[in-house]
């Protein structure tokens, strides 16, 4: 299918969307398919390999126990962090799972093969399920690979996949790959960039539909933050990052009572802080468009309902409109990335998953900001020109250190690029296309030190402990 905007925010669990989400979601399929298959009943024996940088990062992303959640029949969009904590806990008790929810296994975190330095040749975060009888017969065997952002391809399938693709957007009634036939689309039709999105989202749902699930989206968004603000003490992982959410929230309502507007980035980096705070927890996100970078675009949708001009006399229904405006129209530009470039910190580094979010967000801020299609393109392109080149290299290979506080920085980036874009007129000298194809040429340059897989950067040079 096209990929669409509850592709790109779906709900989820921490810390990571292509190595807790994605593995998890290929789990759940893999234990599926044996249940139709029926051959679940004969199954004595299960081998999880992980590659590449599930197995170089995974520990500290949460591979291993998400596919054990995911063999159980769990799906990332679905449980609930109290239910994680539950099952993993009985799992490390017993040393058994339930596969596919029914049969019980002797298998663990540490029975997994890791296989770090074998790189597979679909992508880098490769995964293969193999489940055999009494006999060592094969039963069922899949590989998968989850290519970022949640999403996953089975091996095998990546060319019918892409054929899929491409004949799922002829069906859209506008469709596009390229910001230069989205602003097409938008000069044809008279139209924005959100209100493009909102008419391709409506050729498989209602617009009541996609406004309620925005909205619900949202809803997310701000829960994370609410659950992270009342959360103290140290991230879990061994880093002991303290969490610095809740002193600055509570720190902020002492010195910001009338919400000042010179106190807008306090606020912009607590939401940032707050949101990769829980991710780092493991705690329920929404992919926007990847885990890690989560906290952006909810942060700069946080400045747009409270520190965009006119937004003191907006009623309710005026800020709703804001949130699906802007997540449409940031939707729309996560759509060039997904498909011409990544999504994924394995393949490109970290300008694919904090850089795309910052653009994203930069458009959707100019967007509901009063911006034109052309200057809405422009403040999509400035916030991603000056990510290029950012590399992933979490230390431990947990999702904190430096990935919380880049979260922040990259939000205020992207305000400041819809605040250039917007004191323009919508002309450029560089094309969101040309960054976008900058963007993943650089992260095919990029050295394999340098993405996600602990070995380059922070990741060694900083002492874990």
């Amino acid at each position: 299918m096209a990929v669409g905007v509850f592709d790109l925010f779906s709900i989820g669990i921490g810390p990571s969307s292509s190595h807790t989400v994605g593995p998890m979601r290929a789990a759940a399929v893999f234990a599926e398919e044996l249940k139709a298959s029926g051959d679940l009943d004969r199954v004595a024996s299960l081998r999880v390999d992980l590659y590449g940088s599930l197995a170089a990062t995974g520990h500290g992303h949460g591979t291993m126990t998400a596919i054990l959640l995911g063999l159980e029949g769990y799906h990332p969009e679905l449980i609930l962090p109290d239910e994680v904590e539950e099952r993993l806990a009985t799992i490390a008790e017993t040393g058994k799972l339930q596969l596919a929810g029914s049969v019980e296994l002797p298998y663990g975190v540490q029975d997994m093969v890791l296989r770090p330095l074998t790189i597979l040749p679909r992508h880098t975060n490769g995964m293969t399920f193999t489940v055999s009888d009494a006999d060592g017969e094969t039963l069922h065997q899949a590989t998968f690979f989850s290519v970022g952002g949640g999403f996953i391809v089975r091996e095998g399938e990546e060319d019918a996949a892409l054929k899929e693709l491409d004949e799922s957007k002829k069906e859209l009634p506008l469709p596009f790959r390229t910001a230069a036939e989205l602003l097409g689309r938008c000069q044809s039709k008279g139209l924005s960039i959100g209100q493009i999105m909102m008419i391709n989202e409506r050729a498989s749902r209602s617009e009541e539909e996609i406004r309620e699930g925005l909205l619900h989206i949202y809803s997310v968004m701000e829960g994370c933050v609410d659950v992270s603000l009342k959360r103290e003490g140290l991230l879990p992982g061994g880093l002991k990052v303290r969490r610095r959410a809740p002193d600055w929230h509570e720190r902020l309502l002492k010195e910001d009572k009338d919400r000042d507007p010179k106190y807008w980035q306090e606020w912009v980096n607590l939401i940032a802080l707050a949101v990769n705070e829980e991710n780092a927890s493991g705690g329920r996100v929404v992919t926007a468009p990847t885990n890690g970078a989560a906290g952006i675009i909810p942060a700069v949708l946080y400045y747009a309902l409270h520190f965009a001009p006119g937004m003191d006399k907006a009623t309710q229904a005026d800020r709703d409109d804001v949130v699906v405006r802007f997540l449409l129209t940031a939707a729309a530009i996560g759509v060039l990335y997904k498909e011409q470039a990544s999504i994924s910190g394995a393949e490109v580094g970290c300008q694919g998953e904090v850089g795309s979010a910052s653009s994203m967000a930069a458009a959707g801020l100019a967007e509901v900001m009063g911006g034109t299609p052309q200057q809405v393109e422009n403040a999509a392109e400035i916030a991603m020109e000056h990510n290029l080149g950012l590399t992933c290299d979490p230390i431990g290979g947990l999702v904190q250190v430096p990935c919380i506080e880049r979260n922040a920085i990259a939000a205020a980036k992207a305000i400041n690029a819809a605040k250039m874009a917007l004191w323009g007129d919508g002309t450029h000298r560089v094309s969101l296309d040309e960054v976008i194809v900058t963007m993943r040429e650089t992260g095919k340059d990029m050295s394999s030190k340098y993405k996600e897989t602990a070995m380059g950067g922070l990741a060694v040079n900083v002492v874990e402990c």
